[in-house]
Protein backbone atom coordinates (compact mmCIF):
# COMPACT_ATOMS: atom_id res chain seq x y z
CA UNK A 1 0.00 0.00 0.00
CA UNK A 2 1.57 3.34 -1.18
CA UNK A 3 1.41 6.57 0.58
CA UNK A 4 0.03 8.10 -2.66
CA UNK A 5 -2.98 6.14 -2.56
CA UNK A 6 -3.55 6.45 1.32
CA UNK A 7 -3.43 10.22 0.45
CA UNK A 8 -6.06 9.55 -2.04
CA UNK A 9 -8.09 7.27 0.16
CA UNK A 10 -8.40 9.42 3.08
CA UNK A 11 -9.04 12.93 0.91
CA UNK A 12 -11.43 11.23 -0.48
CA UNK A 13 -13.29 10.52 3.15
CA UNK A 14 -12.68 14.30 4.20
CA UNK A 15 -14.18 15.59 0.80
CA UNK A 16 -17.34 13.43 0.90
CA UNK A 17 -17.62 14.25 4.83
CA UNK A 18 -17.37 18.10 4.23
CA UNK A 19 -19.66 17.67 0.94
CA UNK A 20 -22.19 15.57 3.26
CA UNK A 21 -22.28 18.18 6.07
CA UNK A 22 -22.59 21.61 4.33
CA UNK A 23 -26.39 21.33 3.37
CA UNK A 24 -27.14 20.81 7.57
CA UNK A 25 -25.13 23.00 8.31
CA UNK A 26 -25.61 26.22 6.14
CA UNK A 27 -28.97 25.91 6.96
CA UNK A 28 -28.21 25.97 10.42
CA UNK A 29 -25.90 28.80 9.84
CA UNK A 30 -28.27 30.57 7.44
CA UNK A 31 -31.18 30.38 10.46
CA UNK A 32 -28.48 31.55 13.08
CA UNK A 33 -27.87 34.59 11.09
CA UNK A 34 -31.28 35.12 10.36
CA UNK A 35 -32.29 35.07 14.24
CA UNK A 36 -29.27 37.27 15.37
CA UNK A 37 -30.72 40.02 13.09
CA UNK A 38 -33.93 39.87 14.49
CA UNK A 39 -33.04 39.42 17.68
CA UNK A 40 -30.44 42.89 17.01
CA UNK A 41 -33.41 44.69 15.57
CA UNK A 42 -35.46 43.68 18.63
CA UNK A 43 -33.08 43.86 21.35
CA UNK A 44 -34.25 40.64 22.80
CA UNK A 45 -30.95 38.49 23.86
CA UNK A 46 -32.26 35.10 25.02
CA UNK A 47 -30.22 32.13 23.88
CA UNK A 48 -33.10 29.79 23.64
CA UNK A 49 -34.20 31.70 21.01
CA UNK A 50 -31.29 30.92 18.55
CA UNK A 51 -31.41 26.68 19.37
CA UNK A 52 -35.09 25.73 18.85
CA UNK A 53 -34.80 27.05 14.97
CA UNK A 54 -31.69 25.61 14.21
CA UNK A 55 -32.22 22.23 15.43
CA UNK A 56 -35.32 22.86 13.24
CA UNK A 57 -33.62 24.27 10.11
CA UNK A 58 -30.90 21.11 10.54
CA UNK A 59 -33.16 18.48 10.85
CA UNK A 60 -35.45 19.45 8.10
CA UNK A 61 -32.05 19.53 6.07
CA UNK A 62 -31.41 15.83 7.10
CA UNK A 63 -35.14 14.97 6.32
CA UNK A 64 -34.39 17.08 2.82
CA UNK A 65 -30.90 15.97 1.79
CA UNK A 66 -30.80 12.95 3.67
CA UNK A 67 -31.63 10.38 0.66
CA UNK A 68 -29.07 12.08 -1.43
CA UNK A 69 -26.41 11.94 1.52
CA UNK A 70 -27.26 8.07 2.27
CA UNK A 71 -26.85 7.00 -1.74
CA UNK A 72 -23.05 9.55 -1.72
CA UNK A 73 -22.39 7.23 1.45
CA UNK A 74 -23.40 3.81 -0.26
CA UNK A 75 -21.80 5.08 -3.36
CA UNK A 76 -18.47 5.91 -1.76
CA UNK A 77 -18.64 2.56 0.32
CA UNK A 78 -19.00 0.41 -2.56
CA UNK A 79 -16.25 2.01 -4.36
CA UNK A 80 -14.45 1.45 -1.49
CA UNK A 81 -15.17 -2.26 -1.20
CA UNK A 82 -14.93 -2.87 -5.12
CA UNK A 83 -11.08 -1.34 -4.89
CA UNK A 84 -9.82 -3.67 -2.29
CA UNK A 85 -8.44 -6.52 -4.23
CA UNK A 86 -6.50 -3.91 -6.71
CA UNK A 87 -5.00 -2.02 -3.72
CA UNK A 88 -1.38 -1.82 -4.37
CA UNK A 89 0.65 -4.06 -1.97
Amino acid sequence: MTSEYIIQFFTEAIMLALMLSLPPLMLGLVVGVIIAVFQTVTQIQEQTLVIVPKMVAIIGGLLLFGSWMLNQIVNYTVSVFNTIPHIPG
